[in-house]
């Protein structure tokens, strides 16, 4: 089993880019499949994007669609989301989530998650 440890939060600028990252140890990276998850305060748990064990895309929410992206380097276990064109309604605390083989967009799906780490942005 794997632990994930997210890395990259900060408060930044509306406009500005972010890259999370998410570290991977122990055994078996390569036979998850991986996910972000994004929670605001008072707010539902709501999926971000999600890549497969090969490191395809498997899906990338509307509301970050062509300004997020999701990549995974299984040389380095990692995944990261690469953030640009951030907005204020971009604020939560990021989560990174892995699940054996297949990919979902559903959070109570997934058994293996990091910490966290907290976005903020404002002017």
């Amino acid at each position: 089993q794997v632990q994930l440890t997210e890395s990259g939060g900060g408060l930044v600028q509306p406009g500005a880019s972010l890259r999370l990252a998410c570290t991977a140890s122990g055994r078996g990276f390569g036979d998850y499949a991986m996910a972000w998850f994004r929670q605001a305060p008072g707010k539902e748990r709501e999926f971000v994007a999600a890549i497969n064990r090969r490191g395809s895309a498997f899906d990338v929410a509307d509301s970050v669609k062509g300004r997020f992206t999701m990549s995974r380097d299984h040389d380095q276990n990692l995944v990261d989301l690469q953030m640009t064109s951030l907005r204020p309604e971009d604020t939560a605390v990021y989560f990174c989530a892995g699940r054996l083989w297949m990919a979902s967009e559903y959070p109570a799906d997934y058994r293996t998650w990091g910490q966290g780490t907290q976005v903020t942005v404002s002017s």
